[in-house]
């Protein structure tokens, strides 16, 4: 049976034209408001007009295939290449099973749920079945909890020995609406699971770190928080003014870390006499590409064992 692997991320902008047309897909269809336009606009423009999320994953996706000898494909949630048509490309180059893994650790019935609901619509419109295993959430696999946690030690070292004590490192990850607890969404307890298997990993003790949430939209419902914007004001009001803003619900590079914290969380830290440091992403590192392919093998190996 010919076997790949399909790589699933959000999708962003390849240009400032095509703002409107991804805010629409995002809404369901429903007509965005010019001042989110703007603002959606403004921000992309600040980290160069575009997203290199679609490059990152196309990069890491080459990558695997060379790992691991599958053909590895890429479909985009929300932009090109869509899910659909790269299944359609699957189907067509005679793909018969295939491992799907979603470029991000942490499961939501509003993250991770949507992407397989796009997926199983997708694979409903084939002419010829492809067998998938879908692979839920990774927040605890050991490549990635040691990739991250070598990214923030090497960012720790950007402070003098001297202040090391002092920095706090706050993790992060997108916010959701706070009505998934009452569902039972493991969102945010396997972020905090991350969070406290990262702090092990880093020696970190309780007083040194800390999880908030980033990225809340204007929704007219409470979120999930706090939010970095509002901490990191507590945080200088209390004296901490050394952090590590270490992103862990994302993967790569794009709007919400470039933007989102490297201009946002940033501006708000000088205002108020905070030194914030990120930790790089891990985007198309090796280190990636070893826990894309570690998660691609578990996938597979139930399938090809029963042939």
């Amino acid at each position: 049976m010919k076997t790949a692997v399909l790589l699933l991320a959000y999708g962003g902008p390849n240009s400032l034209e095509d703002i409107p047309a991804y805010l629409l897909d995002i809404r369901g269809g429903r007509e965005t408001p010019q001042e989110l336009i703007d603002e959606i606009s403004h921000r992309y423009a600040a980290i160069g007009g575009a997203s290199p999320l679609l490059r990152i994953t196309q990069s890491a996706a080459i990558q695997l295939q060379e790992r691991i000898g599958l053909p590895v494909y890429v479909g985009m949630r929300h932009w090109t290449p869509w899910i659909k048509d790269a299944l359609a490309q699957m189907a067509a180059d005679g793909v018969e099973r295939a491992a799907v893994i979603c470029m991000a650790p942490h499961y939501s019935s509003l993250s991770i749920g949507a992407y397989r609901r796009r997926l199983d619509e997708a694979l409903a419109q084939l002419d010829r079945p492809i067998e998938i295993r879908f692979v839920e959430s990774w927040h605890t696999q050991h490549d990635y909890l040691d990739a991250v946690a070598a990214n923030v030690r090497a960012t720790l070292q950007r402070y003098a020995p001297a202040e090391r004590d002092e920095v706090l490192v706050v993790f992060t990850a997108h916010s959701l609406p706070e009505f998934i607890l009452e569902r039972g969404d493991p969102y945010d307890r396997q972020l905090r699971e991350t969070a406290q298997r990262l702090a092990e990993r880093l020696t970190l003790p309780a007083d040194r770190w800390t999880f908030s949430y980033q990225s809340a939209a204007k929704t007219g419902v409470p979120w999930l928080g706090p939010q970095i914007e509002d901490y990191i004001v507590e945080l200088a009001k209390s004296g901490r003014k050394r952090l590590v803003v270490a992103p862990i619900g994302f993967i790569a590079d794009h709007v919400e870390v470039l933007y989102d914290i490297d201009i946002g969380v940033q501006h708000i830290a000088l205002e108020h006499g905070v030194r914030v440091e990120r930790p790089p992403m891990l985007n198309d590192s090796p280190a990636m590409v070893t826990i894309l392919a570690a998660l691609a093998t578990a996938a597979l190996q139930p399938m090809i064992e029963c042939g």
